[in-house]
This record gives C-alpha cells, sequence and structure tokens, in this order.
C-alpha cells in the first residue's frame, strides 16, 4: 500500500508539449530552487509552456519556467523566469546531449510535481511535429472520442 507522500502532486502540465512535439523518451529531474520557489510551487502556482531545457557542458539547465514571486516573501523573493539547473545523472545528461545533437530534437519539460517532499521535473526528448501531423493526432482523438461514446452508448441499452 502505498504512503501518502509517496502520491506526485502534480503542479503543473505543459499539454501542449504532446501536441507540438513526438515524445520520445522522458527523465525525471530534481530541481535547485530557493526557498520561496518552493513555497510558491506548494501553493500550486507554475508554468511550464514556454519553457526549455538545454545541456551546457555537463550540466542541464531549465529557460523561461515562470514560477511567480511568493506573495508573503519579503526582499528574499526570487526572479520569475530565472533559470535553474536540473539533477540529473551524469549519463542521462550525456544520452540527452547526443540526442539533441540531431536535427529536429529538443528537450521540453512536460510535468512540474512534488514527490516525497521534493520538487521534480518530468521532461521528455521531443521531435517537432508538422502542421499535417497536429492535425492527423486531432483527428485520431475525435475518432477515438467517437467510438468510446458509441460503445458506452451500446452497453446502455
Amino acid at each position: 500500500m502505498a504512503e501518502k507522500s509517496d502520491e506526485k502532486k502534480v503542479v503543473a502540465t505543459n499539454r501542449a508539449a504532446r501536441h507540438d512535439y513526438f515524445i520520445d523518451d522522458t527523465f525525471e529531474a530534481g530541481l535547485v530552487l530557493r526557498g520561496t520557489e518552493v513555497k510558491a510551487l506548494r501553493a500550486g502556482r507554475a508554468s511550464i509552456v514556454d519553457g526549455y531545457v538545454h545541456v551546457e557542458g555537463t550540466e542541464a539547465w531549465l529557460e523561461n519556467v515562470h514560477i511567480p514571486e511568493y506573495s508573503q516573501g519579503t526582499w528574499t523573493n526570487h526572479a520569475p523566469r530565472r533559470r535553474r539547473k536540473l539533477l540529473l545523472h551524469h549519463a542521462e545528461i550525456d544520452q540527452l546531449l547526443i540526442k539533441t545533437r540531431e536535427k529536429g530534437f529538443t528537450i521540453v519539460p512536460l510535468r512540474l510535481y512534488f514527490v516525497k517532499g521534493r520538487a521534480k521535473l518530468e521532461i521528455g526528448i521531443g521531435r517537432g511535429k508538422k502542421h499535417y501531423d497536429k492535425r492527423q493526432t486531432l483527428r485520431e482523438k475525435q475518432d477515438n472520442r467517437e467510438a468510446e461514446r458509441a460503445m458506452s452508448l451500446r452497453r446502455h441499452d
């Protein structure tokens, strides 16, 4: 039986990422945060939609993620869009670096959540979708939704 502390408390998701990219592989990374950032995240306030990850040397950095200032914070508050270091193993960073050197691949944040009281970020290596791929994905979703609706109507009869 899972304890309450083992559950994931999702703070923010990037739903557009799965719409705009084919996600090939995912990783879970820790974040280096300041105290006011953690408190703002615990209040459920963050936006990872515009965010991206890049690798510099042997470190991975999260850029352009908006964590608003903590309302009860004083002069110790953080900058809302500062760059944040990601905590990954060297093998994972090497894997990210090799994959992003290929044409068309990028690293996008997918979900920001807490596990056992620690902030984690799920990142994915994505290949950009073309416009027709996006239309195809939407069409498949709509077809699946209609099929589910038809099956549920049939079950109730």
